[in-house]
């Protein structure tokens, strides 16, 4: 059997399905990727530098979409309305009842930023000088400079970790796994910026757990003098100047602290998909008690869901890195071909 007459989709263009795409076609598959936004790259698109080692993004995102041939066909703006099984394939509607079969589907939609309103008491959206690290990366892209909404630079900045993540208020308990070395990288970039400005990292717990993230770390504390406060900021209050009064419990300290700043950053976390409760409908796949894709076991099989035929890869089974996203598209591209190639007739759809 030719891998060549097997056509796989791919539900979601960000980095997990760019890099599946790349295996799956020097596989000798045909590939369409079906992404909802009018363009691809995900996430990645809107980063500026990546940790551990300040790659830029755009180099990234430049080697995932070069390496694409016309095996692989791309189709933005794909608004999937209906899949269906039949004679051994899914039929995939989408766009005003456009038709696509496949014999393997892989899910590679990523994840969905937490909304930072929600939580009130940080006073995002309602204070100026309170954005998100997201925000404060698109300015990274730019070129802006860092300056407060009254257009001033600014003395004090705060970093806070963990919104939306690890917070039963929120009914989030699980870690956004990269909210901690994203802020280090953020604040190294700011005093590399603003050297004179004074930046505090306001955390629970430092899960600096990827190789080179600890000296990322180390470098923020001895080269950049970025103070770190183990704490939860309880409130955050506007001043009349447009600056931020932040009261916080210092855990270490054993005492409650009150601390001014001009510009506070919120660190969020990742929060699953729109897309996972509608696919997860249509194709009859799990979802964990966190939103998340559950694959069939987490340790030996991280890539199939519980139909047949179905797999998944990427942010989309939960808070992973950039590289190991792109491990995990590869390893779920050589369990789409080892299904497609060696699996009993049992397994293949009826």
């Amino acid at each position: 059997m030719k891998t060549s007459q097997k056509h796989i989709v791919i539900i979601g263009g960000g980095p997990a399905g760019l890099e599946a795409a790349d295996n799956l076609q020097t596989l000798g598959y045909d590939v369409t990727i079906l992404e909802k936004e009018s363009a691809i790259g995900g996430k990645v698109i809107n980063w500026h530098q990546l940790f551990p080692d300040r790659m830029a993004a755009k180099d990234v995102m430049a080697h995932l979409t070069n390496k694409l041939s016309s095996n692989v066909r791309v189709v933005t703006n794909a608004n999937i309305t209906e899949i269906v099984t039949g004679n051994g394939k899914y039929k995939i509607f989408f766009n005003q009842n456009q038709i696509i079969e496949a014999e393997a589907i892989l899910i590679t939609v990523g994840y969905d930023l937490f909304d930072a309103r929600i939580k009130e008491e940080y006073g995002y959206g309602i204070y100026d000088n309170v954005i998100t690290s997201v925000e404060l990366e698109k300015m990274f892209c730019q070129n802006k400079p860092i300056l407060t909404q009254q257009g001033k630079v600014p003395e004090r900045i705060a970093f806070i970790h963990c919104v939306g993540s690890r917070d039963e208020k929120a009914g989030i308990e699980y870690c956004s796994s990269v909210c901690c070395v994203t802020g280090v990288k953020q604040a190294i970039e700011i005093k590399e910026l603003l050297p004179k400005t004074d930046v505090m990292m306001f955390y629970m717990d430092l899960r600096m757990h990827g190789r080179y993230y600890e000296d990322l770390y180390l470098e923020a504390q001895q080269k950049h003098h970025i103070q770190f406060i183990r704490g939860r900021l309880s409130e955050a209050a506007e001043n009349p100047d447009g600056s931020l009064t932040l009261k916080a419990d210092d855990t270490l300290a054993g005492s409650p602290i009150k601390v001014k700043a001009d510009l506070m950053i919120l660190l969020v976390g990742f929060s699953p998909s729109a897309c996972n409760n509608k696919l997860s409908k249509m194709l009859n796949i799990e979802l964990g008690n966190d939103g998340f894709f559950s694959p069939c076991n987490t340790h030996i099989d991280t890539n199939s869901a519980h139909t047949s035929g179905i797999f998944v890869a990427g942010t989309c089974t939960g808070p992973k890195s950039l590289e190991y996203t792109l491990a995990d598209a590869r390893s779920a591209a050589l369990k789409v071909h080892k299904y497609l190639v060696y699996a009993p007739v049992s397994e293949v759809l009826n």
